[in-house]
């Protein structure tokens, strides 16, 4: 009686299999679904990594510079240079923008996070942490360092807003929050990128500001000029990177920032989670409303196989009551073959997931706990969708087998 599952499975084997290849790709779907997930975490924590920063120094009242919008002076790192605790400051600027390919006659868009960082080297906040090939920034203008993943080649011409830029290294895994590639440019390119005006509406603001009656005032010679002249420069970056000493306790460092500058202050903890507390928490209810409604969707498949294959062979369960066969071996024939549609639903599911996540375009992170949660889940799943299978096959009467 233990080979009857067995070899009922093996008298309709193919569509038992079919039907396992169909579930296996819902639950590598699931899989995926969870990985998509655990990859924007990931993102997130990658992008803390890599900025090389244990504090973040940020327009006040704001949560800047990845949730929110942040401008300040870019002199404000000088005054937290001689601060206790603070080991090394820098400014940086950041922007998600459309980077155009040149060369080749043929222009590409990739989108990018642009960052601005000063040209200090490997090491420092900001930094790329290593390169895969070329090497660091060591210009003050038209250098750039990419990640693999926008496309670029090292050497290759790039655009950003009006100027172009030649790639001289390359670095892989400099992701934004959202998966965006980085591409590392010097600060003043990347505060020209972000805040400058375009000529034309630089020149209508100098017109407006030559208008005001209060700038040209005979008793203030060169007001005028100088407030013109203020307006062709751009002084704001997004935040200021802090590293503290060895052995520093960040929240005794940030404190006196707060209390004297007049800034918000975030420690790694409290940037984490603005990032995936706030950033990905709707990201994170939407996938999982997918995977409950992907796992009712497979519970509903599995329990509509078994009871049709359970219904199909009424009289042979029918006979087999009529031999002796009690019903603990037939409800154990049934949730058998469910538990089997299962493992074979989640091998190919996870064989499937496994490789169709390097083509998606962001990254996926599948993880050996989710692939067991996982698969905890399938088997608890093919054992509540046998139910309704086995109280209909124990409701068959054995006559059934001398009057069909």
């Amino acid at each position: 009686m233990i080979s009857l599952a067995g070899r009922d499975i093996l008298h309709a084997w193919g569509k038992f299999v079919f039907t396992g290849v169909g579930l296996g790709l819902l639950i590598g779907v699931t899989l995926t679904m969870a990985g998509v997930y655990r990859g924007m975490v990931d993102d997130a924590n990658v992008l803390l990594d890599n900025s090389g920063a244990d504090m973040w120094v940020v327009q006040k009242d704001t949560q800047g510079p990845y949730a929110e919008s942040s401008s300040i002076t870019d002199d404000t790192y000088r005054s937290m240079l001689g601060m206790p605790g603070v080991a090394r400051v820098a400014n940086i600027t950041y922007l998600t923008m459309q980077v155009s390919q040149l060369g080749d006659g043929k222009a590409r868009d990739v989108r990018a996070m642009v960052v601005g960082i000063t040209p200090d080297g490997a090491g420092h906040p900001g930094q790329p942490g290593y390169l895969v090939d070329g090497r660091h920034l060591t210009r003050g203008h038209y250098e750039a360092v990419a990640d693999m993943a926008t496309g670029f080649a090292l050497g290759e011409r790039i655009r950003i807003r009006r100027n172009e830029y030649t790639v001289v290294g390359l670095t892989r895994r400099m992701v934004s929050s959202g998966g965006d590639p980085m591409v590392f440019i010097p600060l003043k390119d990347a505060q020209e990128a972000q805040f400058l005006k375009d000529n034309d509406a630089i020149h209508a603001q100098r017109a407006r500001t030559a208008q005001s009656p209060a700038l040209n005032r005979p008793g203030v010679p060169g007001l005028l000029d100088a407030v013109i002249a203020s307006q062709s420069t751009n002084t704001s970056v997004n935040a200021v990177l802090v590293q503290i000493e060895l052995g520093a306790d960040p929240d005794a460092v940030a404190e006196p920032i707060r209390r004297w500058k007049h800034l918000s202050v975030y420690t790694r903890a409290q940037m984490q989670g603005i990032l995936i507390e706030k950033l990905i928490a709707t990201a994170a209810k939407q996938i999982a409303m997918f995977l409950v409604i992907l796992a009712i969707v497979s519970a509903a498949i599995v329990a509509f196989i078994i009871y049709t294959l359970t219904m199909g062979k009424i009289r042979e369960i029918a006979v087999l009551k009529l031999i002796g066969t009690t019903n603990r071996t037939i409800a154990g024939m049934i949730l058998q073959q469910s538990v089997a549609l299962g493992l074979i639903g989640f091998v190919v599911g996870k064989v499937s997931a496994t490789f169709w996540a390097p083509f998606f375009p962001k990254y996926v992170l599948l993880e050996s706990g989710d692939a067991i949660r996982g698969f905890v889940a399938v088997v608890v799943i093919c054992v509540l969708a046998s139910v309704l299978a086995i109280r209909a096959a124990l409701k068959v009467d054995p006559a059934e087998a001398i009057g069909g």
